[in-house]
């Protein structure tokens, strides 16, 4: 192959894996169910594959591939820590609050009424 079409080929795979990760961030509509999900465990682990592709390939990319990897990594971490901090304030949102739990009494429970 030429270094050309190789080069193509790398910046193909690193978009596919950023585009996959970010349809996994909720970022993208899922073209298949063509509805927004969300799956963190999916998204980390296409994270860390681009994590270790850039890892593996250190010193052998051109400038360009080096780049593009790069700002896809940065853009995708950014969105993951996003999408976290969204779920946890929305579960944070959904748990009571500690002063709204009731205060514990030192009586004991009604009993039920007998029949």
């Amino acid at each position: 192959m030429s270094e050309a079409r190789d080069a193509a080929l790398f910046l193909q795979l690193i978009l596919g894996l950023s585009q996959s990760a970010m349809i996994a961030l909720g970022k993208l509509q899922n073209p298949i169910s063509r509805k927004i999900e969300v799956d963190l465990e999916a998204a980390r682990a296409t994270i860390d594959t681009l994590a270790a592709l850039e890892d593996r390939t250190r010193g052998n990319l051109s400038a360009e591939e080096a780049r593009v990897l790069q700002q896809a990594l940065s853009s995708l971490r950014l969105n993951y820590v996003d999408v976290l901090k969204q779920q946890s304030s929305y579960a944070s949102a959904e748990k009571p609050s500690e002063s709204a739990k009731p205060e514990p009494t030192s009586e004991p429970p009604e009993a039920p009424p007998s029949a």
